[in-house]
């Protein structure tokens, strides 16, 4: 085998597959999807065509041409994150059909109950593939490296709609033609003929004619409402009032963002930019999937600033979603270049104060990571070694605020409008492609003759830790915020006046600068005068919350106890149980974390409850 990707299965001397057609059943009782799925390859292909899974089971394998069987073989024992191994034996075969189901065990897929919704009358499950879990939804070569286009039939409950990262066809009754060439296979334990035209069943079609690699696959399937909310958006949630029409008040500039994003990266290229406000459950801030971007709804915190959230997945539809880093070790190519990006728009639409405080809070974001990680420094490098290391478990704001930083030198080398014009031909260059460090480094040098000399480049991508020529912002607002900061060390709380105009942002960077630990009293009395603890914000309130668990300030535990069980963003889960958890003679609150862990457990995803168990794994 010649790996591509420490991360997946494929092999780089078999062809990769350019199109994916799917055909899946929604089972909710079951918490499973039955499904077939033919995979066209590049060139025909004789001999073993290797493809990444986790938790599939695989019914059959057919020639499509003829419908006859094709030899395969599952490995054994799976992966600790890779999954199994299926090996597929062709024969001059240029596509291959599978017929295969998932489980509930499905690393991708989050199965909610009725009880588990806003409105608790129908269930709704939704996916989030990336890195690596594609593969817990359908056979797959499973790297950024293979770019697919795909087309799906969904069959659900009539009372259910679907929304997908492609472009939405069709919703129509159950047909047998739906099914050609997929043989009934009673040998599975279903005959997916006969479940596909049950009553009450509606299929909903989707295309995605532009190649994009496996982990921006998505859909969710649930009671969805959604708003207008301009020409090129719509908000989609569960279909409540309150929280649709709160996220279409949060996120009614999106037309002028992506006007801006345009003037500054080039066309959209997807045609449409609409909004998922998921379920709390959600592990992340924000998914950029094409067309569709999932939200977590803690971005919604009235005031507009998670349009900020916003302004990151939109930045994304040029870089990481049309230019892809290769596979995770260059994973800085997708995070630094949006990051970059979405400070740019912010700076545009929102002003250069409030980029700049977005720089302050990533700048301060970037140390505490480099701390966190000085047991293990090759996780600060932007180019790393990821062989046997689970992405899920070094996700960190390294490749963000790190990528931001070597991007931002860049521009302060040969100025903003001569890197504007770069970033234009690096965009047009490598569209629809996925590259590596070395292809960007090359382009670089190729592109802006000299910079070699005027920045160590190699110290930038492959050194550990924050290069010495990287920089804090400067503006009046951030010395302000840090000033205040540091008179608090000094037992000074900010008064009214200085702080009338905060919102969300300017609180969480006056809480980064705060030191780690400080006398309980003086949480308290921070809190007393600004009821920071009942914040609307989660990055506030979570901030201010590890104030009080660093400080073994116990009035706040309940508090803490709350938010772990309402909210699944790896954002704050990860701080708080981290800081519950570590630290010698701290088995009160071991203790706490494992019941809390215990009790939410299954209200968050699968990924997020990997990422706690590696922390009690290390810690408790």
């Amino acid at each position: 085998m010649a790996p591509i990707d420490p991360h997946s299965f494929t092999d780089s001397t078999h062809p990769l597959t350019t199109h994916v057609s799917l055909t899946l059943y929604f089972r909710f009782p079951s918490s499973t999807i039955h499904a077939t799925a033919l995979l066209a390859l590049q060139t025909p292909h004789t001999g073993p065509l290797s493809l990444d899974t986790r938790a599939l089971t695989i019914h059959k394998i057919l020639d499509p041409a003829t419908l006859t069987p094709l030899s395969f073989t599952l490995s054994p024992s799976e992966h600790p994150f890779k999954g199994r191994l299926l090996t597929v034996y062709l024969n001059n075969n240029s596509s291959v059909l599978i017929l295969y189901s998932t489980s509930p065990s499905s690393s991708a897929l989050q199965w909610l109950s009725p009880p588990q919704t806003s409105k608790k009358i129908h269930p709704f499950v939704y996916t989030q593939c990336h890195p690596i879990h594609t593969r817990s939804v359908f056979p797959c070569q499973d790297t950024p490296a293979a770019r697919v286009c795909y087309s799906a039939k969904l069959n659900l409950p009539r009372e259910l709609s679907a929304v997908m990262s492609a472009r939405h066809c069709d919703r129509h009754d159950p047909v047998g033609t739906d099914l050609d060439g997929v043989l009934t296979n009673e040998e599975s334990g279903f005959d997916l003929k006969s479940l596909w035209c049950e009553e009450g069943r509606i299929v909903e079609e989707f295309v995605m004619e532009q190649p994009i690699p496996p982990y921006l696959f998505a859909f969710a399937v649930g009671e969805l409402g959604f708003r207008e909310v301009g020409p090129r958006t719509r908000v989609y949630s569960e279909a409540v009032d309150g929280v649709l029409d709160a996220a279409a008040r949060e996120f009614a500039g999106t037309e002028e963002m992506i006007r801006q994003a345009e003037s500054l990266f080039g066309e959209y290229e997807w045609e449409r930019f609409d909004l998922l406000v998921l379920p709390p459950s959600f592990p992340y801030g924000g998914m950029e999937n094409p067309r569709i971007v999932f939200l977590t709804p803690t971005v919604i915190k009235g005031d507009a600033s998670g349009a900020q959230m916003v302004a990151h997945e939109l930045a994304h539809s040029w870089t990481g979603n049309l230019i892809t880093n290769k596979n995770n070790e260059h994973f800085w190519l997708n995070e630094g270049f949006t990051t970059y990006a979405e400070r740019r728009i912010v700076e545009v639409v929102q002003g250069e104060d409030i980029a700049a405080l977005t720089i302050g809070n990533g700048w301060r974001g970037l140390n505490e990571e480099v701390e966190r990680f000085k047991d293990n420094m090759e996780y600060t490098k932007l180019k790393n070694n990821q062989e046997g290391v689970d992405p899920d478990d070094m996700y960190s704001r390294v490749p963000y605020e790190k990528g931001f930083q070597f991007l931002w030198r860049i521009e302060h080398q040969i100025g903003r409008p001569a890197f504007d014009e770069f970033l234009k031909k690096y965009i047009a260059t490598f569209k629809f492609k996925s590259i590596d460090t070395g292809i960007f480094l090359d382009f670089l040098k190729a592109n802006v003759h000299g910079i070699e000399k005027d920045i160590d480049l190699q110290l930038w991508t492959e050194g550990t830790g924050i290069p010495p020529d990287a920089h804090e912002p400067v503006s009046n607002l951030y010395m302000k915020i840090t000033s205040l900061s540091n008179d608090f060390k000094l037992g000074r709380i900010p008064r009214e006046d200085e702080v009338a105009s905060w919102k969300g942002q300017e609180w969480e960077l006056y809480l980064k600068n705060l030191p780690r630990a400080v006398e309980p009293s003086q949480v308290l009395a921070l809190d007393a005068r600004y009821r920071l603890s009942e914040s609307k914000d989660y990055d506030v309130k979570v901030g201010f919350l590890q104030l009080a668990i660093s400080s073994r300030c116990r009035d706040y535990y309940g508090e803490v106890e709350k938010t772990l069980k309402e909210v699944g963003r790896m954002r704050y889960l990860r701080p708080l149980y981290s800081d519950l958890v570590q630290g010698p003679g701290n088995e009160e609150d071991k203790i706490l974390a494992k019941r809390l862990f215990a009790e939410a457990r299954e209200c968050y995803h699968p990924i997020a409850q990997g990422v706690i168990e590696a922390i009690f794994a290390k810690h408790v």
